[in-house]
């Protein structure tokens, strides 16, 4: 069943993303121009726990677009995406291409990767934002993520912090009328169902009915902070640096929005 959920879930990240990227960033010989610009800056704020990277291995885990890829193969590094999305790919393909960079791309799940990508032999994993809750089972994921690492490689990941995530509901744009309140269960294990993230990139889903959204919907599993960090030393890879970044929002002052996690492969 949750092969299934995941299928599902790819058919939603490839049936319009590329067109997506293309309205969020421009076509991929117009948004390189930025990345070859400042490629670290591409970065932030990971680029601080990246480091130097040139000439090592990296894989982009869920890697969508390929911009962080670009600005790390900019950066000298060897770098191999993995994502579910063939639409994704296409853009991605055609940004490194733009930026004259070689990036592997590998569509396939990441948790039916075939033996041959298994190489243990990456100096880094890097994954970024919304990741984690396309599985149902963490242990499963950093098991393939310690799979790929060399012993003593680098897992760098930002996601988005539980408390924002699954405890705290905003209401309201202006710091007048801005309120928020606990409205869901930290300790849920449910999932949801909710449009796809690069469906805001659409216009033609701003005013799309319940039907007409159907296909750009994924169902996620939301993790509380106990349970990916569990899962991360559960696979063998002690966390180093554990980070917890505030939203940057004046509205929303004292709420946490993401966390940042470097690890190292034992």
């Amino acid at each position: 069943m949750d092969q299934e959920r995941r299928i599902r879930n790819g058919q939603a990240w490839s049936n319009s993303s590329y067109n997506a990227w293309v309205n969020r960033y421009g076509m991929p010989e117009k948004a390189v121009a930025r990345i070859k610009k400042d490629p670290k800056r591409r970065l932030q704020p990971l680029d601080q726990y990246v480091g130097d990277v040139s000439g090592k291995k990296v894989v982009n885990l869920l890697g969508s677009h390929g911009s962080k890829a670009v600005a790390l193969s900019l950066l000298g590094a060897n770098v191999t995406v993995i994502d579910i999305s063939e639409s994704n790919a296409a853009y991605a393909r055609e940004l490194a291409d733009a930026a004259n960079v070689n990036v592997r791309y590998v569509v396939e799940d990441i948790l039916n990767l075939p033996e041959s990508e298994m190489s243990a032999d990456y100096d880094m994993a890097f994954m970024e934002n919304g990741i984690l809750h396309y599985f149902t089972d963490l242990s499963d994921y950093f098991a393939v993520v310690a799979g790929l690492l060399k012993k003593g490689g680098t897992l760098i990941l930002q996601d988005f912090h539980p408390v924002s995530t699954k405890l705290i509901e905003s209401q309201g744009k202006s710091q007048a009328v801005r309120k928020h309140k606990v409205s869901g269960n930290y300790f849920s294990e449910e999932l949801i169902t909710t449009d796809v993230a690069y469906s805001k990139f659409l216009p033609e889903m701003q005013y799309a009915t319940s039907e007409e959204r159907a296909p750009f919907q994924v169902q996620i599993r939301q993790w509380t902070l106990g349970e990916i960090i569990t899962a991360i030393g559960t696979a063998g890879l002690l966390i180093k640096q554990f980070v917890e970044e505030p939203h940057p929002d004046e509205l929303d002052r004292g709420i946490p929005k993401s966390f940042i996690i470097v690890a190292e492969k034992l």
